[in-house]
Order: structure tokens, then sequence, then C-alpha cells
């Protein structure tokens, strides 16, 4: 029987899965799933490592059904399906980490209730993430648990990067810039490490794109600056979220508007970004189905936005070498990438028309000043990285 680890992802509607067998040469994969539509139609697909389908099963009249509830389900089908495995932990990704929290840890009572108080920096993720974290304790007591902080690569930001123009005293109180998508950066940065060493150490801006999205200037395997500030809806438009906001405008909202922060915060989360805008999906692919003139706006806007903040990073780099594209959209989806390469076309970046319509690893031309690259994303990895350190720190087995 191998020894294994899980990592878990529990989102607001979606919780994503992977187990990683250990190795010597690492942790090396041996299924991953996503349980997605928690809340309304629940659907859970698992693969084995070769793409076998382990299992597409969903659940009729489950829109009651909690992640609790369903992580349950998922133990019992683990539990019967992959007896092969001894799993040692599950690692969890847990989106804010605050000030204090920026190395894997083992969950205990203490940590948990840190935690807690941290999901008003991160209402959309952080109590889900939570959850998760509860229902296993619940399932699997003597189980370790790992949090691995979304925040973490970003812990070592430059101060000034971590500034906001309020009176030190809220500097103090923990209201400053953290930056997130940490493990999916993490995990590029290795990445690019592995395949360019010689760039991975020069001035990289990384596009992370996705329903959540954001950038990160890095330099040597550090974070310089990054998009998301304070909470993870300021930056890029996203695909619920409005990103970076003139805040008179959240004055507005409630001393013209009539509105509560209550309602504030639901607009500005779940009813802005890409479909607030469009006024039709907050998925990027619909939007390109569609031909609805508020569509393309959506789009056009999500481009220009996503180019004018990698310009503000290259001025904290510096200048740039290259630029990486990853997560949902930034690995998939030519059209984005080559419009907003063509709003950066200032730098002396060139795409490769051909290499770029096929999602190829580098889609730069041979005469661009810039290299840009399309990697993607591991997050899974990264925790199962982290969770594997946390116990050698604690002194378990890896």
């Amino acid at each position: 029987m191998s020894r294994a680890v899980v990592s878990l992802n529990s989102g607001s509607s979606s919780i994503k899965f992977a187990l990683f067998t250990l190795e010597p040469e690492g942790p090396r994969h041996g299924a991953a799933g996503k349980l997605e539509g928690i809340g309304t139609a629940p659907h859970l697909v698992a693969r084995a490592a070769d793409g076998a389908v382990l299992v597409d099963r969903g659940w009729d009249r489950g829109a009651g059904l909690t992640h609790e509830a369903l992580l349950g389900d998922l133990f019992t089908w683990a539990g019967d399906h992959l007896t092969d495995h001894d799993i040692i932990a599950v690692g969890h990704r847990v989106v804010h980490g605050g000030t204090k929290f920026f190395r894997p840890l083992i969950i205990d009572d203490t940590l948990l209730s840190a935690l807690d108080a941290l999901c008003p920096l991160a209402p959309l993720h952080q109590p889900h993430n939570l959850a998760a974290i509860r229902a296993i304790r619940t399932l699997a007591p003597d189980l370790p648990q790992i949090a691995c902080f979304d925040t973490a690569f970003h812990h070592d930001l430059p101060e000034v990067a971590t500034r906001f123009g309020l009176p030190r005293a809220l500097h103090d109180k923990g209201l400053r810039r953290y930056g997130f998508h940490g493990l999916s950066y993490e995990y590029i940065d290795r990445a690019l490490r592995e395949a360019d060493p010689e760039l991975a150490s020069d001035r990289v801006i990384a596009a992370h794109l996705g329903n959540g999205a954001s950038l990160c200037a890095m330099q040597n395997g550090r974070s310089v600056d990054t998009t998301m500030g304070f909470t993870a809806l300021d930056g890029l438009i996203m695909g619920t979220r409005c990103g970076a906001i003139d805040p008179g405008v959240v004055i507005h909202l409630q001393t013209q508007e009539g509105m509560s922060a209550a309602e504030v915060e639901t607009l500005l989360y779940k009813q802005a970004g890409l479909l607030g805008v469009s006024g039709i999906s907050s998925d990027m692919r619909a939007l390109h189905d569609s031909d609805d003139p508020r569509a393309a706006e959506a789009i056009d806007l999500f481009t220009w936005r996503a180019a004018r903040e990698a310009s503000a990073l290259i001025s904290s780099l510096g200048g740039v070498d290259a630029l990486i594209f990853t997560a949902g959209i930034g690995e998939n989806d030519p059209v984005i990438r080559a419009a907003i390469c063509a709003r950066l076309a200032w730098l002396g970046i060139v795409i490769d028309p051909s290499a770029n319509a096929r999602n190829a690893p580098i889609i730069s031309a041979e005469d661009s000043r810039v290299a840009v690259r399309v990697i993607p994303t591991d997050e899974e990895r990264m925790i199962a990285i982290h969770t594997l350190a946390a116990l050698t720190t604690a002194g378990g087995q890896s």
C-alpha cells in the first residue's frame, strides 16, 4: 500500500481535489477530480493519472446538500475505491493567512480560530476553506490537516508595496496589501525555473487569468508586486468581481443609492466583473460565443485592464523579460492572450499566431524582445509539497 496525501481546494460552489503518492523524487499525481455545482446540481468527476474516469456521479435533488455532506460522500467513495493508498494527511488551500501565517501549518483549534477571524478579508473563499477543514475533522478526526496559504508567496513584498495611503495605525492593524494566488505563482516560478533557469531569475510578470484573476511581478522567485491587495476583490476585472475601483464609488453606493454594506459587498463580489458589464455571463467562453455588443465590451475591458496593470508592474520591476500566462483563461484562450499582448506591443512583444492558437508552451515570435510563455498551473501539487514540508517540520514522516 502506497502512502499518499490529498490536496483540497474548497471554493464557494466547487471542491477540487488531487491525490499524490509519495515517491523518492517527490509527490506523484495519482488521481484528481472536481465536485462542482454545490448549491445547485452537484456533480463529481474523478480521473486517474492516465485520464481514465474513476467516477462520474450527479446528485438528484442535490441543491440543498452542503460542502460537509458532499465531502462525506467523497470520503465514502475514496474509502471504497482508493484502497491501495494510505492517506497520511490532507492539505488545504487557505486563501488568507493575514500577517501571521506564511508557512504551511498543521491545523489545530488555535489556528482554526485565528483563520476564522480572517473570513471578512476573503468572504468568497475563506469560509468554504474552513468548512472543508471542519468537515474532515468530523469524518477523520485523527488525520493531520495542513493549511497552505495563498497569501504566503507575497509575505515578503517590499514594504512600500504593502502600504495604502491610510493612517499608520490602520496599517499596523493589518489594513495593508497582501496579494493572492500565491500557490499558483509559486508553482509557475518552479516550472519556469525548470524550463529556463536564467529567465526565471529575470523580470517576470505572471498572469493568473481565470474566474479570479491577478498579475504578479516576480524576480528570482520573489514576489515584487501584485495586483490583488487587502482582499481578492482588488486589481483586474474578474468573472463576478469588479477589480480595482475608486473608493468613492463605495461611499456613493451607500450614501446616495442607499445600499447597506452587505449589499455593496454582494454587488462588488458577485454581481460585477464580466457578468455585470456584459449582463450575460461571467464565463469568458460564453462571452466569446455571444454576438451581443455588451459581451465584446466586457472582453475589451478585461484585456485593457490586464495590459494596464501589467504596465504598472513593469515599473515595479524596472522592466520586463518574460510574460507568463496561466489558469483557465490564460492557458486556454488564444484570443485573450493575443489581445493583451497587442496592447503591450510597445514593449516589443511579438506573438507567433500559430503557436498561440495551439496553446504552445512558448508563444512569442523569435524577434520578440519579451519571452511569452503558457504554463499550466498546478496549485494542488504545491499544496502537496507544502503538506509534506509541514509534516517533516513537525517531526512526521515524508
